[in-house]
């Protein structure tokens, strides 16, 4: 069986960054960057006061109790059109332009204004409370890399270095079909034997939150002649992900019905729990993770292996997270060959460390225990036993998974 190390290296090695695409900008939160955005303008584009008072010149007030002629006002938007000269002032807003020979504003908590004349005791050196030009960014200055992945406050810096579009990565196009005679479509009525398909939308789910376009198909049987159909139903997609049909049972019939139409297989089994029975390879050009059936295992394997793989396709600078750092919250036993990835909640302890609690039931079917879990913890192969305090590793299980 591979490692999980080896087995998520081969494929990121096997999927490659889409085109790029322009959107507006208001579209392009959540999206990953294709290209540098560089500023078109300097931010700010020239000096401008940071409260609310009079620009003056520091040199006049370098004595202390003085009064200063206000030769007029300018608010944001509205430059004063003059110069400043000795023994004067204006009185200015937050966001307005310095006047011409001002060096320095005087808040107005400061200031005791009667009519024309402005008296103070404070003294001031040059450039307080102002942002000079360029102080937030210079135009021509890289403000968002290429490979981030955009979040609110990016919009914000591209929207004052001037862009009102932006080149971002084509959303990858994953198709998701689940496998098995007993799924139902959710809301059905519920017969012997059979179960609501859980995984096909909980995994578009996912696969939506971290910034990838799903494709639905519907269940499949556990029939070759419908797994078939699976190679006519995945056109136009970057990436197939199945779930179910990957282990060795009589109607465990994904891997041999593909292979059948042209698929290769990179590797089967991996030495993880859960989510051993995981599949990767190539049909024709297009990448496919085959993914265990129980729910919870193809979540935890979706995680592990898809939403890297996704990041990979959108062109994300590190597609891989590194684990966070933890305490256990409870005790926990040895582990055998596999890494184990145990449900857990995170809480803060007294001394504000981070605190991870596995369940005591950790079975790959149960998702009432993974929708409360907020972490994997990972436990390393032949660890040994380890108690309550002890530092571990986890990998967050956050509601975007971005």
């Amino acid at each position: 069986m591979l490692s999980v190390s080896e087995a998520r290296r081969r494929i990121l090695a096997g999927v490659l960054p889409l085109p790029a695409e322009v959107v507006a900008l208001s579209e392009a939160c959540g999206r990953v960057s294709a290209a540098p955005v560089v500023a078109l303008v300097s931010n700010p584009p020239a000096d401008v006061s940071s409260m609310d008072g009079y620009a003056v010149r520091a040199a006049d007030l370098s004595a202390g109790g003085v009064s200063l002629t206000c030769i007029g006002h300018a608010p944001a938007g509205h430059p004063f059109a003059g110069a400043v000269g000795a023994g004067e002032c204006v009185r200015i807003f937050t966001g307005s332009l310095m006047p011409a020979g001002t060096d320095a504003v005087l808040i107005q908590e400061n200031a005791q204004a009667d009519g024309t004349h402005v008296a103070t005791t404070h003294t001031l050196s040059p450039g307080t409370y102002v942002r000079h030009r360029g102080q937030d960014f210079s135009a021509g200055e890289v403000v968002i890399p290429a490979g981030r992945r955009l979040a609110a406050q990016d919009v914000g810096v591209a929207a004052a270095a001037n862009h009102a579009w932006l080149t971002v990565t084509r959303r990858p196009r994953v198709a998701i079909a689940a496998t098995g005679d007993e799924l139902l479509l959710p809301g059905s009525p519920v017969g012997t034997g059979q179960i609501a398909n859980s995984n096909t939308p909980m995994l578009a789910a996912l696969l939506r939150a971290a910034g990838a376009e799903p494709v639905m198909l519907p269940a499949l049987r556990d029939d070759m002649a419908d797994l078939a159909a699976l190679e006519r139903m995945v056109d136009g997609v970057d990436m197939l992900v199945t779930a179910g049909g990957a282990s060795v049972g009589s109607h465990d019939l994904v891997r041999r019905c593909l292979e059948q139409v042209g698929m290769t297989t990179d590797f089967w089994k991996i030495a993880m729990r859960p989510g051993k029975p995981l599949m990767y390879g190539h049909l024709g050009r297009l990448p496919f993770i085959g993914l265990p059936g129980n729910p919870v295992a193809a979540f935890v394997c979706s995680i592990v292996f898809v939403l890297p793989a996704l990041r990979r396709m959108a062109g994300m600078a590190q597609p891989v997270k590194p684990p966070v750092r933890a305490v256990l919250g409870a005790d926990v036993p040895a582990n055998d060959q596999r890494m184990d990835h145990l449900r857990a909640t995170l809480t803060h302890n007294e001394q504000g460390q981070l605190v991870a609690t596995p369940f005591s039931m950790q079975d790959s079917a149960m998702l009432h225990i993974l929708a409360q879990s907020q972490a994997l913890v990972l436990r390393a192969p032949h660890a040994p036993a380890a108690q309550r305090g002890d530092v571990c590793e986890i990998i967050r299980i956050d509601p975007a998974m971005a």
